[in-house]
C-alpha cells in the first residue's frame, strides 16, 4: 500500500531517542499483558469464595479474557493503521490499565467478567503494535537483539505469573493481582507519549487507510469474532463437556468452523478492504514462521500449565511453591535471550532454531525420567533446561518473519504472529489436558487388570495392609475394605504419574517433528539486505 523506501534511507529512519529505551518501554506493556494471562490461575478459588460464585463459574475469569483477546488480535493490524500506530498502542495501554483497576474493584462476578472482557480487548492490541514498533525502530542487523529484549517479557511473564499471583493472594487479596497493573500502565503511557513516534511508513499507511474515507469491514469483523470466540469456548470447555459427545460443543464448533471458513473466503476473495490481512500469508517466510509460532505457543504454554499442576497433584505443593518451580527458568531466559540475539546475527537462523528445538526436546525427555520422589531442585533445573532452548528458537523466528515483508505490513504481520501464538497456547492446553485424562484412564485400566486374586503381589500387599489395620483395632471386614481403597488410590496416583510422563514424551516427539520442518526454511545469506516494511 506504500512504496518501498530506498535501502540507502535505512539509516535515516532511526528514532530521535536511543532505540533500546523504546524497546524497554514497549516491553513493559507486553510484560504486564502477558503476566495477566497466567497470574489469576492460582487465585480462582479465592475469587469464587469472595464473590459468592462456584469454582466452575470462576474459570470464566480466564476464558472471558482469552476470548476477547483472541478476537482483537487479528484485527489489531487494521486498527493500528486506521487510528495511527502510536495512538492505537496508547489507547490499548490506557484501556488495559483502566479495566485492571475496575477488575480489582468489581463487586460481583458478573462485573468482573465484563471488566475482564474490556481488559482482554486492550491487551490484545498491545503485542502486535509493539512488535511492529520494534521492527520499524531497529535496523535489520539489530532486530535480533531487539526481539530478544521483547522475548524476555513474553516468556518470563507467564513463568512468574503463577508464583506472583499465589504470593499476592496468600498475603494480601486477589484484587491486588489486578491493582498492580495500574502503576505500570501509567508509567508505560507517560514513557510512550514522550518517546515513541510513528515511522514514516506507519504514517503513510495511516493516510492510505483514510485517503478515500474510512471503510470498516463489518462482515469480516463479525466473522472473526464468531470464529475465534467460539473456538476459544470449544478449547476451554471441550474436555469438561467430553468434546463432541456434547450437543453444546457440536453447536459451538460448527459456529466456529463457519466463522473461520467464512473469514478466509470473505477476506481473501470478497472484501476490498479486509480487516484481517490473510493474503499476506502468501509470503513464504511469514507463512512458515506463523506455523512455527503456533507450535512454539503450544509447547511453551502447555508446559507452563502442566508443571505447576504436576507438582500440586502428585507432590502436594501449594500454589505459591508450585509457581516457584517456574521461576529459575525465567531467570535462565533473561540470560539466554541476549545471547540468542547476538547469535542470530552470526548463525544461520534455521540452524539456531534447530539447536533450540533439540535442547527443548532433550528437556522434555529429561522430564520423562521423573517419579513421585522427584525433588524441588530437580524440577527447577528441568525447567531451566527447557528455558535455555526457547530463546534460540524464538529470536531467529521473529527475525525471519519480519525479514522480507512488503512495505507497510509490519502491523498486519504482527497481528497474525500473535494470533498464532495465542491459538497455539489455547490448543496446547486443551490437548495436554485431554491427553492427560485419556492416558490416565488407559493406565488405570491396565494397572487394575492385575488386581485379581491370582496376582501374588496384589494379594500379598492386600493381606499386609489389612493385617496392619486390624492391628490398629479395625474390624476384619472394614480392614479389607480400607486396604482395597488404599491400593486403588495408589493405583490412581501411579496412573496419573504415567500419564504425565506420556504427555511429556509426546511433546518431545513434537519438538523433533518441528525440527524437520525448520530445516525447510530458506537460508539467509550473511549480509543479505532486503526491503523491509515501515
Amino acid at each position: 500500500m506504500t512504496a518501498a523506501l530506498p535501502l540507502q534511507l535505512e539509516s535515516t529512519r532511526r528514532p530521535a531517542v536511543n532505540p533500546w529505551i523504546i524497546a524497554v518501554t514497549v516491553s513493559m506493556a507486553t510484560f504486564m499483558e502477558v503476566l495477566d494471562t497466567s497470574i489469576a490461575n492460582v487465585s480462582l478459588g479465592h475469587i469464587a469464595g469472595s464473590l459468592g460464585a462456584a469454582r466452575s463459574e470462576s474459570t470464566w475469569v480466564l476464558t472471558s479474557y482469552l476470548i476477547s483477546n483472541a478476537i482483537i488480535v487479528p484485527i489489531s493490524g487494521w486498527l493500528a493503521s486506521a487510528l495511527g500506530r502510536k495512538r492505537f498502542y496508547m489507547t490499548c495501554v490506557a484501556l488495559f490499565t483502566a479495566s485492571s483497576l475496575l477488575c480489582g474493584l468489581a463487586p460481583s462476578l458478573t462485573w468482573l467478567l465484563i471488566f475482564r472482557v474490556l481488559q482482554g480487548i486492550g491487551g490484545g492490541g498491545l503485542a502486535p503494535s509493539e512488535q511492529a514498533i520494534l521492527a520499524d525502530t531497529f535496523e535489520p542487523r539489530q532486530r535480533g537483539m531487539a526481539f530478544a529484549v521483547y522475548g524476555v517479557a513474553v516468556v518470563v511473564a507467564p513463568a512468574i505469573g503463577p508464583t506472583l499471583g499465589g504470593w499476592i493472594t496468600d498475603n494480601y487479596s486477589w484484587r491486588w493481582i489486578f491493582f498492580i497493573n495500574v502503576p505500570v500502565g501509567i508509567l508505560s503511557l507517560l514513557l510512550s507519549y514522550n518517546l515513541v513516534t510513528d515511522s514514516e511508513g506507519a504514517k503513510k499507511e495511516h493516510k492510505a487507510v483514510w485517503k478515500n474515507g474510512l471503510k470498516v469491514d463489518y462482515v469480516g469483523f463479525a466473522l472473526v469474532a464468531l470464529g475465534l470466540g467460539c473456538l476459544q469456548i470449544v478449547l476451554d470447555k471441550g474436555q469438561e463437556e467430553d468434546w463432541f459427545s456434547s450437543h453444546f460443543i457440536q453447536l459451538i464448533a460448527a459456529l466456529s468452523a463457519f466463522g473461520i471458513i467464512g473469514t478466509i473466503i470473505w477476506e481473501c476473495v470478497v472484501s476490498k478492504e479486509p480487516i484481517v490481512d490473510l493474503p499476506l500469508l502468501r509470503n513464504r517466510s511469514l507463512m512458515s514462521t506463523n506455523i512455527l509460532m503456533f507450535i512454539m505457543g503450544f509447547i511453551l504454554t502447555s508446559t507452563t500449565v502442566l508443571l505447576p499442576q504436576f507438582v500440586q497433584e502428585m507432590l502436594g505443593y501449594n500454589a505459591t511453591r508450585a509457581g516457584m518451580i517456574l521461576m529459575p527458568g525465567g531467570f535462565a531466559l533473561m540470560m539466554v535471550f541476549p545471547i540468542a540475539g547476538m547469535l542470530s546475527n552470526r548463525v544461520q537462523p534455521k540452524y539456531l532454531m534447530a539447536a533450540g528445538l533439540l535442547i527443548t526436546a532433550g528437556a522434555m525427555y529429561h522430564l520423562t525420567s521423573f517419579d513421585t520422589t522427584v525433588t524441588f531442585t530437580q524440577l527447577s533445573w528441568a525447567r531451566v533446561y527447557q528455558a535455555v532452548g526457547l530463546p534460540l528458537f524464538f529470536v531467529p523466528l521473529n527475525t525471519i518473519a519480519y525479514g522480507d515483508l512488503p512495505p507497510g505490513k509490519s502491523n498486519n504481520a504482527s497481528a497474525l504472529m500473535n494470533l498464532m501464538r495465542n491459538l497455539g497456547g489455547g490448543v496446547g492446553i486443551s490437548i495436554a489436558v485431554m491427553l492427560l485424562e485419556r492416558r490416565t484412564q488407559f493406565h488405570a485400566s491396565r494397572l487394575s487388570s492385575h488386581l485379581t486374586p491370582y496376582d501374588f503381589a496384589f494379594t500379598d500387599r492386600l493381606h499386609h495392609a489389612a493385617s496392619s489395620l486390624m492391628a490398629q483395632g479395625v474390624s476384619a471386614a472394614n480392614a479389607t475394605t480400607q486396604a482395597l481403597a488404599g491400593i486403588y488410590a495408589d493405583l490412581q496416583q501411579q496412573a496419573l504419574m504415567l500419564s504425565y510422563l506420556d504427555v511429556f514424551r509426546i511433546m518431545m516427539y513434537g519438538c523433533l517433528v518441528v525440527l524437520t520442518l525448520v530445516m525447510f526454511l530458506r537460508n539467509v545469506r550473511k549480509g543479505e539486505k532486503v526491503a523491509v516494511g515501515h
